[in-house]
């Protein structure tokens, strides 16, 4: 069975540690929760005994990644440098983000930059224009590749059978009455969007909003990432996504592949 590994997973077990990998596994927990946690919640949302997550806490506090008032533990703005660190090292986002940003300001709309991880999607790079003020999908924001018109359009890059095992694995879970969770129609309308080169989801992922995107590729043809362009539904329809955004999203997509190596 073909599944959507996150980079490095396929790593041999003797580079494995797992000390690191349950302390990383308490940091996530973080994300999932907006509210501050407690220890025992921590520890039972990590599938680790108490110690093991006192340990760990006590790690991170010391690092200055965490911070406690005795019972409840939440990060410390420090993470950031996490964030940073990738965002500034990564290629994909030092080449699309002055590209997102004249897309943005071509169009008067938000652009986003997503990257496969797995299942899901991450946004890691957006443009904004000034008039335009947006929540939902900052930076770090995950959604399931199935559904979202970015997540499709890199899902793309998969052969017909490794596509095919790739969705009977994932958990489609419907987001939306309109969101499409069976394998056969979903198999068919990435294979028929990869053939077309753009994604367009309506409603799917987010209930009165859709998008529309293009694979971005590098040097080699390989898709890499995926930008959008996304509207409410009572502003944009469907087709003025097609006709007013689609050829600024390829000349977008088409500018930056003899410089992804």
């Amino acid at each position: 069975m073909v599944k959507l590994k996150r980079e490095g997973e396929a790593r041999g077990n003797t580079d494995f540690i797992e000390s690191l990998d349950r302390g990383l596994r308490v940091f996530e927990l973080f994300g999932a929760d907006a509210k501050p946690m407690t220890l025992s919640d921590l520890a039972r949302a990590a599938n680790l005994p108490r110690a093991t997550a006192r340990r760990i806490l006590f790690t991170l506090e010391r690092a200055g990644f965490v911070s406690s008032d005795g019972k409840l533990f939440s990060l410390t703005p420090r993470v950031l440098v996490l964030a940073a660190a990738y965002l500034s090292s990564n290629q994909v986002v030092a080449v699309l983000q002055p590209v997102l940003d004249r897309l943005s300001s071509a169009a008067q709309e938000i652009s986003s930059l997503a990257i496969l991880d797995g299942d899901e999607v991450i946004f890691i790079a957006r443009a904004s224009p000034a008039r335009v003020f947006s929540a939902g999908i900052d930076l770090g924001y995950r959604l399931p590749a199935f559904c979202t018109s970015v997540g499709r359009a890199m899902l793309g890059k998969f052969s017909n059978a490794d596509l095919a095992q790739a969705l009977g694995a994932m958990q489609r879970r419907a987001m939306t009455p309109y969101t499409v969770t069976d394998k056969e129609l979903l198999l068919a309308t990435i294979m028929t969007d990869r053939e077309k080169g753009y994604s367009l989801v309506d409603r799917e992922a987010e209930p009165g909003f859709r998008s529309i995107s293009v694979p971005v590729r590098r040097y080699d043809g390989e898709i890499v990432a995926a930008i959008n362009m996304g509207a409410h539904v009572d502003r944009i329809s469907t087709g003025e996504m097609i006709d007013r955004f689609l050829p600024l999203l390829r000349e977008a997509s088409d500018s930056v592949k003899s410089l992804l190596l």
